[in-house]
């Protein structure tokens, strides 16, 4: 039985995969600021922004695990911007020390990036193509990639975008249902596309990773390319509410304190191809969404 540790296992993709892969490894991870008891598996708190107390290279070591899944990033953007020295630490500082400690356990490594590493100039970004950070945020993922990839031939890193999924964790959709159902009116960005992708399928992905002993770098997103606009108007539709409420805005009308990648879509023929997985499109996943919010 293989064994795997999900850092970030309370966050909205590592609690997905915890549940999928519980069924057939031997599953640890590790939690910052929200403790979580998943019956049979252990869980270890550990903050990696602390640099005096994380101690995510001895608990790999200690460990062994056969793959190390890191989800671990901060989810605001524009905090980066402000905060360039927390960026550091958790996106590149800490993953250099989750890779070194990989390399010296033989695990693999599955690190996730984002689609920020592209200036979304134009779209449809393939993974060969040239990167071009235009925030603080995007500049730090990209680093990253570089040490893991860098740092063993057998590593993975999965980039994604805008994840979603019935989870506290699920920005962008909790967001968009609690004003809906509140009546109260949404602002959502035309000018800002990329591929809702929702979180059970990039757990289905990783099993299917592991299991083939997938390497290299891989776009893993949704298939459908939309604007926020469309997302909200999309997630409104399904569960009912009153799309009137969501008002179209451009990044000049509201403007942000970090730069986005106008058109961030990702193209992601390649792991279609080479582990033959694919992505839901956001009808098939708003719908998913629902059918949770009635369970």
């Amino acid at each position: 039985m293989k064994s795997i540790l999900v850092i970030g296992g309370s966050g909205l993709v590592g609690s997905s995969l915890i549940k999928l892969a519980s069924d057939d490894m031997k599953v640890f991870f590790t939690f910052c600021n929200s403790p979580t008891e998943i019956p049979n598996v252990k869980s270890f708190h550990i903050d990696l922004l602390d640099e005096k107390k994380s101690s995510i290279s001895d608990l790999i070591k200690s460990l062994s695990p056969d793959v190390v899944v890191n989800t671990a990033a901060l989810q605001s953007v524009d905090y980066c911007e402000l905060n360039n020295q927390v960026a550091d630490r958790l996106h590149v500082e800490s993953t250099k020390e989750i890779s070194d400690a990989c390399a010296d356990s033989s695990s693999k490594l599955i690190h996730f990036s984002s689609n920020f590493v592209f200036d979304g100039k134009k779209g449809s970004y393939k993974e060969d193509d040239l990167c071009n950070p235009i925030s603080y945020y995007g500049k730090t993922r990209l680093e990253a990639e570089k040490i893991v990839l860098d740092s063993s031939s057998n590593n993975v890193i999965l980039r994604t975008t805008v994840i979603y999924g019935w989870h506290k964790n699920s920005k962008f959709t909790n967001f968009v249902l609690e004003r809906l159902k509140n009546g109260t009116k949404i602002e959502a960005y035309t000018d800002q596309y990329g591929n809702p992708t929702l979180a059970d399928d990039l757990s289905k992905c990783i099993i299917k990773i592991i299991s083939e002993d997938t390497t290299g770098l891989f776009h893993a997103v949704g298939n459908t390319c939309v604007n926020r606009y469309e997302f909200a108007l999309a997630i409104a539709n399904t569960f009912g509410f009153d799309e009137n409420l969501i008002v179209p805005v451009t990044s000049d009308q509201k403007p942000q304190t970090a730069l986005r990648p106008q058109n961030g879509c990702l193209d992601t023929s390649k792991i279609k191809s080479e582990i033959g997985f694919e992505f839901c499109d956001i009808t098939t996943g708003i719908s998913h969404l629902h059918d949770k919010s009635l369970n």
